[in-house]
């Protein structure tokens, strides 16, 4: 974790979070946008490994700048960091791609636990977010598309709910980046869902997640 994007319009807030992600990495470069349009220009300005972004900005939506970040920067961490606990806020952010969805209402003790974790390929999600989401697919999610999952597709969902990576899926799995990109495609698919955090959730939920003998 080298560079880290804040995307947030109060000062006060700005300089908080700097302070939690120094606090959870040391060495890293902080660059700060205070806008919409401001993080949608340093998107196009550098590299980032982790960003983290504010929904309610002054100028539109900080989902625009999650989108842009997804599209030309897929290896960037993106966490939505806001007060907006709602339903519809946190299926929208996921959507959209984010890794992570954190309330400013946390202790910061706890938001610094949450971000080091992210590099563990582990999602950063507030625990109310995670029972949030855990309620609104109770109500919508598939009812018949964990029936569809082949034992394949169950065995790799297993390992993304651990936090592993394509690549270490791969070498568990003996079997090529390519064919476990494919196999995930496939879960996403059937789940219909579109980022990793949600497919943590459903791996918990089907008792997949966890490694053997735990």
């Amino acid at each position: 974790m080298t560079r880290v994007l804040i995307v947030e319009d109060l000062s006060e807030t700005r300089r908080w979070l700097a302070g939690i992600v120094a606090a959870a990495f040391p060495e890293v470069s902080l660059h700060e946008a205070s806008s919409q349009s401001a993080g949608l220009a340093q998107c196009a300005r550098a590299r980032y490994d982790l960003a983290l972004i504010d929904l309610g900005l002054p100028d539109g939506s900080g989902l625009d700048v999650l989108r842009r970040l997804r599209q030309t920067q897929p290896d960037a961490v993106c966490v939505v960091t806001t007060v907006m606990g709602d339903d519809a806020s946190i299926v929208g952010a996921l959507s959209a791609g984010a890794h992570g969805y954190l309330l400013k209402e946390q202790p910061r003790t706890l938001l610094v636990k949450q971000l080091e974790q992210v590099v563990a390929g582990i999602p950063a999600l507030s625990p109310s977010v995670a029972r949030r989401i855990m309620q609104h697919f109770q109500r919508t999610g598939p009812s018949t598309a964990d029936d569809r999952l082949t034992a394949r597709e169950r065995e790799v969902l297993g390992l993304i709910g651990r936090g592993l990576r394509n690549a270490e899926v791969a070498q568990a799995l003996q079997l090529s980046e390519h064919t476990i990109a494919g196999y995930i495609k496939d879960v996403y698919r059937k789940l219909g869902i579109s980022s990793r955090a949600e497919a943590s959730w459903h791996a918990a939920r089907l008792g997949l997640g966890a490694p053997e003998g735990d």
